[in-house]
């Protein structure tokens, strides 16, 4: 009985009794400090993708609404294009720009006459456009699958780093025939700091997910309907050039 004692005191003492996060980690198996090296990491990489993504969407925002304000000015067209062409590019203008050249490339020997012609003039226009966004889209959309695959897999390898320092807190009592705190608590304590590092990767990734998807979403939705009325303004102009085309000829 005395020996069981001495070795239950033995494995108390190789702990230092440092319950701090830092203590947890130093104390931690091999393993267990591996699935919180990937964890802390994830979650530095995510909280930083998090602080990018919201200084981009809030740029990104408040430049759309000042080009829809100039857009919506009155100022011709052609004169707006040769002055946000020089300036700091973004989704909007380099949509915008985008129509524009096809625009004025399919015009350089006059406004088509033919319904065809400027059928096939607007087609062409929007897929300028559409093909731009969808490039900027991407772009704007990286990071957002390591937010997700984080916010699903860090409580997994959190709850594997728990399962490890469980089994090494049993091992201990095997080892020892003994049930103490003293044996069981320093293994019990590394898992569950394991799980909590698991928690704090996951739950800001996923709520940073669902609130970027849709902040993506809604600005897409804002391209789009850009590309609608920028296509709407070429058809009346070109329903404009029609008609006094037919007034010259009567």
């Amino acid at each position: 009985m005395t020996d069981r004692a001495v070795d239950a005191a033995a494995v108390g003492d190789s702990f230092s009794g440092d319950m701090s996060m830092v203590g947890l980690f130093l104390e931690a198996d091999l393993i267990v400090k591996l699935v919180m090296m990937i964890l802390i990491f994830a979650s530095v990489w995510s909280w930083s993708i998090i602080f990018e993504k919201r200084a981009t969407l809030k740029k990104l925002n408040k430049r759309a609404a000042k080009f829809e304000d100039s857009f919506w000015s009155g100022e011709p067209l052609d004169k707006l294009y040769q002055r946000v062409k020089k300036g700091a590019q973004d989704p909007v203008i380099k949509s915008f720009c985008a129509g524009m050249e096809e625009w004025n490339n399919g015009v350089s020997g006059g406004v088509p006459a033919k319904e065809s012609l400027q059928a096939s003039l607007k087609q062409r226009v929007e897929r300028a456009m559409a093909t731009v966004i969808n490039k900027e889209m991407n772009t704007l959309e990286r990071g957002m699958t390591f937010l997700a695959s984080i916010g699903s897999t860090a409580t997994f390898i959190g709850l594997f780093g728990t399962v490890w320092g469980i089994m090494n807190s049993f091992t201990a009592i095997a080892s020892t025939n003994n049930t103490s705190l003293a044996v069981v608590a320093p293994g019990i304590a590394e898992a569950l700091f394991a799980t909590a590092l698991g928690l704090v990767a996951a739950i800001p990734a996923v709520l940073a997910y669902n609130i970027f998807t849709n902040s993506l979403d809604r600005y897409a939705d804002r391209l789009d309907a850009f590309v609608s009325e920028f296509s709407a303004i070429l058809s009346r102009h070109l329903d404009t050039q029609e008609n006094d085309t037919a007034r010259k000829v009567a």
